[in-house]
């Protein structure tokens, strides 16, 4: 690592450096740099620029969440290096999104409540300011592995049983169904990055400052009447998201 890299490391405000190691090492694992094994920790200690406590740190929390194994005399495998790809395209369904990729897919309610729609939420949706929407709290699995967890509205008005339906049936699709919508379509999608929260950590079986990939998204039925508005944070280690714009 280069003296402007370590710098680099050093200059990240509020990131504690063993989490920007282990961003960088996850980075290292996905382009190919470091296949089957990564390098020992003296060697890591020595690129980073750091002591072998704090890329200590870095690995064990790889290892918790699920990148690495580290074996005693052995070394520090790669348990997982490929990732689930999801497709968002404007008829984005998750379990259709992977279904060539994993064989199990459920979906678990981990909250839901009734509340008023705020200015902003109501613009997205189409309604006054102050409707009640119901929100849910969602954690998407695809063959055991945690991929997302998100935070859904929807208009109360049309959608009241939506949180009973969902838990019944582990899917924001048939849930729709069960409520008298048959198909919905994504008007919108915009996908940032940020640092898990300690909700999202607990949830996805995260460290803490993992990376996760944020899809703010909006659903309308088949007239554009908004349906769904949902903010998703997708495992930035176990999910590449590719945007299909055709």
């Amino acid at each position: 690592m280069t003296r402007q890299e370590m710098a680099a490391l050093e200059r990240v405000n509020g990131v504690a450096l063993w989490r920007q190691i282990a961003d960088s090492i996850r980075q290292s694992i996905a382009s190919g740099e470091y296949s089957g094994t990564i390098p020992p920790e003296t060697l890591l200690a020595e690129r980073f620029g750091v002591n072998r406590h704090t890329v200590r740190a870095a690995v064990s929390a790889l290892s918790r969440e699920g990148v690495l194994r580290s074996e005693r005399g052995r070394g520090t495998f790669i348990i997982r290096q490929d990732s689930y790809v999801f497709p968002i395209s404007r008829r984005t369904r998750f379990s259709e999104g992977l279904s060539e990729q994993a064989r199990v897919f459920d979906g678990a309610l981990l909250g839901a409540d009734q509340e008023m729609a705020d200015a902003a939420l109501a613009r997205r949706l189409s309604l006054e300011a102050g409707a009640p929407v119901i929100r849910l709290e969602t954690l998407r699995r695809a063959d055991g592995i945690a991929l997302s967890r998100a935070t859904s509205w929807f208009p109360a008005g049309r959608f009241a049983g939506i949180a009973d339906a969902y838990r019944e049936e582990g899917s924001i699709t048939r849930a729709f169904r069960r409520l008298g919508l048959a198909d919905y379509v994504r008007r919108e999608t915009e996908v940032t990055a940020s640092h898990a929260s300690p909700d999202d950590c607990l949830a996805l079986g995260l460290s803490a400052g993992a990376i996760v990939l944020v899809a703010q998204s909006l659903n309308t039925d088949l007239d554009g009447v908004p349906v769904q508005y949902a903010v998703t944070r997708f495992a930035a280690d176990r999910v590449r998201l590719a945007m299909d714009t055709g």
